[in-house]
């Protein structure tokens, strides 16, 4: 049986990467196998793509060049990790999917409708998660957690983004799962980390029912 596919989504500092391992660790304490990825990354070839894109290099050459090296890293994640995953029945987890790019280069960099769709066709094709939890907090609240995340590192290349552009990436997001209630599902991720997680394994649980998969049955969360 074919692996099941969770995305998380959200801006900076929304808690994707700590709720996709969270759900993935529930997946498996039920014996269902799951690979724990992220975009950009989650493949050799798109993690070398990751570092220019966060190191802010590429910005100086426009938001379509961005969103080709985005589409570039994600062909390269959704054949060599993601599509193998979900065809052995096995699950996949990481934390942004194509749906970013229509929100980052999209809604926020004007980028042509055309071509993001164009992009998808040729990366991701007919796959499409079966469920994406958008995770929503306010820009302010996100851009602390990110710094202290962070420490005294250097912020990547979307966290240097100025306050107004935070705000407008929730702005985007909730606009989505407005767009797309019946896979996007907003969460409030202002709650204390253990009631966001509770939040999202019910919602796994009345729409994928994972107690009844098969053990080595896989869920994807990305």
């Amino acid at each position: 049986m074919r692996g099941r596919f969770i995305t998380f989504e959200g801006g900076e500092g929304t808690g994707k990467s700590t709720h996709s391992i969270l759900l993935s660790d529930r997946l498996e304490a039920l014996g269902i196998d799951v690979v724990l990825t992220r975009e950009p990354g989650g493949s050799p070839g798109a993690e070398v793509i990751r570092h220019v894109l966060l190191s802010g290099v590429a910005k100086p050459l426009g938001v379509e060049a961005e969103a080709l090296l985005f589409a570039a890293a994600r062909d390269d994640h959704v054949r060599t990790t993601i599509e193998p995953a979900l065809a052995r029945g096995h699950g996949s987890s990481a934390t942004a999917s194509s749906i970013s790019t229509r929100v980052y280069q999209g809604a926020l960099g004007n980028l042509d409708p055309n071509l993001i769709r164009a992009l998808e066709r040729v990366t991701v094709g007919e796959l499409k998660p079966d469920l994406t939890f958008i995770l929503d907090v306010p820009a302010e609240v996100g851009l602390a957690r990110a710094h202290k995340r962070r420490g005294e590192g250097a912020a990547d290349r979307f966290e240097a983004e100025s306050r107004v552009f935070h705000e407008a990436l929730r702005d985007a997001y909730r606009r989505l799962a407005t767009d797309e209630p019946g896979r996007c599902l907003l969460i409030d991720a202002t709650e204390p980390k253990s009631a966001v997680a509770e939040r999202i394994w019910k919602i796994v649980g009345e729409r994928l029912d994972p107690a009844s998969a098969p053990a080595q049955r896989a869920g994807a969360a990305s």
